[in-house]
């Protein structure tokens, strides 16, 4: 059947399983537009308020499904607008396809209008990227992207398109079924053998696990192997999630924001399994200190992350699962009393600390402080308090609902607190940590559960994309957005306070915005809070609601978030009060 480039694309997407794409129309994707309306029946299209919300979208789908997220996006500053939410993407290895168009090969590198070389662009922030020049490669481009999307260690994936591509015509042939992903590469036996060596002559095991559990379905796995030899458990920002956060092994995430006990068990360990997580420096702090303590066994799909920022005594390239399931049969079922006894320990102490940081100087009210954020007026003796507004509103939540954060403190609060159940219920922006990331990711994964949606957002990060508030009520999201609203950019403000002698240069906010009447004017409802008692009225009609409700809780800008390990410091440094 000869059919146009467009309707190739379309037809493609549709084959591979695609059920929803999120973009911005533009005079280069045009062609492409009116083919995804003639088929609207088939495929979905979410029109967002901007192309970063559309990739963000498509990231957040791919996050809440497993699937492969799509965006599409016309050329020049359309193209360029996606560069951020690809960006996010391919720091927390999520499968995104991005689709740009483009001038006319004829008109590439003319310095044409609205041309730009978004291959050149995009490369370091993608897995793979193409510019179909030959109409007659379309069709397999656009499924090599999905293929290579979620192959291996997840990404995305960038096919530029130009318009002559478009509106040519070409035979197409549907294939029956989606492409699979290239082979996954297993575990040698031997190093698996090794493994169990190491961890049989352990006396003080730590399993330290990050997202490539989740992306490789390895929960149940992981809990098998921590039962048998008896470890506790702690995990990246990225592996929130992948294990329920009241499971009696689970520490915690740990790093420069994590739990006290996780942080503190990982450093007395002797022996470290690293499962599905690549050591970033929020995670190591010093790394000349960081493994002083203890050996390493470390399991990746991704043999690039292998040593790269910290050398472990075992290294061990394959597929987190099946490494798993293999490993798990070698190893003898062991008690550790001593170790478990250490451990409850680190809990008792975890309590007693933020119990006297709680009643530390930080949280002296705002109306002391010397930096006129203008939030006095707001603050009650009876505030709120960080935790305060994440217990209300998980209370009030089905553990099938998905959060979402933006970045900076609220994440850091809703990471140590939220009472996670199910994989793939926590989205947020680990590795790049982009501002502006949750309204987008919070539409798109709604999108594809049908689900509750729940934000936790700063005034700072809700700024950065409150445009796509617009888009939560047009596609009538059935969206919480909660802002913990200080005044400031918390934590950099945070980072002022403990390193820069109080020099708050620019984090004071001063800002006027009325966030319910914002809300109210894009067709949302809203309320203000600033207590328990009127939290728990506000979260009560949102959940009630059928459509996007926003939440604005007053928060005293000296709410810090602890512990907090110094950047380059190490577990000797942990700061968990404010004297």
């Amino acid at each position: 059947m000869r059919i146009s480039g467009a309707k190739i694309v379309v037809e493609t997407l549709i084959e591979q399983g695609c059920d929803t794409v999120f973009g911005y129309p533009g005079g280069q994707v045009i062609n492409l537009f009116d083919e995804l309306y003639l088929n609207s029946s088939r495929i979905n299209h979410i029109l967002t308020a901007h192309e970063q919300g559309a990739a963000h979208a498509a990231d957040g789908y791919a996050r809440a499904t497993g699937k492969v997220g799509v965006c599409i996006a016309t050329s020049g500053p359309g193209a360029t607008n996606l560069v951020t939410g690809i960006a996010t993407a391919y720091l927390d290895s999520v499968p995104m396809v991005a689709i740009t168009g483009n001038v006319p090969c004829s008109l590439i590198g003319r310095d044409s209008f609205q041309e730009v070389d978004i291959v050149g662009v995009t490369m370091p922030v993608t897995k793979h990227n193409f510019i179909v020049r030959d109409i007659r490669e379309l069709a397999d481009t656009i499924r090599n992207a999905f293929k290579i999307a979620k192959s291996g260690r997840p990404g995305p994936v960038l096919v530029d398109i130009p318009k002559d591509i478009q509106t040519g015509t070409w035979d197409f042939e549907a294939k029956k079924d989606p492409v699979r992903p290239y082979p996954l590469s297993f575990a040698s036996e031997s190093k698996l053998r090794q493994a169990a060596e190491m961890i049989k002559n352990a006396k003080r095991p730590y399993i330290y696990f990050g997202g490539g559990i989740i992306s490789g379905k390895a929960s149940a796995e992981l809990l098998r192997l921590a039962e048998k030899i008896d470890a506790p458990v702690g995990c990246s920002l990225m592996g929130l999630s992948a294990i329920p956060s009241d499971h009696p092994r689970f520490l915690g995430m740990n790093g420069m924001h994590g739990h006290y006990a996780s942080s503190v068990a990982l450093d007395e360990a002797d022996l470290v399994i690293a499962l599905g997580v690549r050591f970033s420096d929020r995670a190591t702090g010093k790394k000349e200190r960081f493994n002083k303590n203890f050996r390493i066994i470390h399991i990746d799909i991704d043999n690039a992350e292998l040593d790269k920022n910290i050398t472990s005594n075992l290294a061990v390239q394959g597929d987190i699962k099946d490494a798993l399931f293999r490993l798990i049969p070698m190893l003898t079922e062991v008690s550790r009393p001593e170790w478990d006894e250490r451990i409850e320990e680190l809990r008792r102490e975890e309590a007693e600390r933020l119990e006297s940081a709680a009643n530390s100087a930080f949280a002296k009210r705002c109306d002391n402080c010397t930096h006129k954020c203008g939030r006095s007026d707001m603050i009650e003796e009876n505030h709120l308090t960080p935790y305060q507004i994440i217990d209300i509103i998980s209370e009030k939540a089905d553990e099938h609902d998905i959060v979402v954060t933006d970045v900076g403190q609220h994440q850091m609060w809703a990471a140590q607190r939220y009472p996670l159940k199910n994989p793939r219920t926590f989205l947020t922006s680990g590795g790049l940590g982009t501002m502006g990331y949750g309204m987008g990711a919070a539409v798109g994964a709604s999108a594809a559960e049908g689900r509750r949606t729940i934000l936790f957002t700063g005034d700072g990060s809700f700024g950065m994309n409150l445009n796509e508030m617009a888009t939560a009520v047009s596609q009538n999201t059935p969206l919480i957005v909660v802002i913990m609203n200080n005044g400031v950019l918390g934590m950099v403000r945070q980072w002022q306070t403990l390193f820069f002698d109080k020099h708050y240069s620019n984090t004071t906010l001063a800002r006027q915005t009325d966030f319910v009447k914002l809300a109210e004017a894009f067709g949302a409802k809203g309320a203000r809070v600033f207590n328990a008692e009127e939290l728990e009225k506000a979260a009560a009609e949102a959940f009630a609601h059928n459509g996007p409700f926003l939440i604005d809780c007053a928060v005293d800008c000296n709410e810090f978030v602890l512990p907090m390990l110094p950047p380059g410091g190490s577990i000797e440094d942990i700061i968990t009060e404010i004297k």
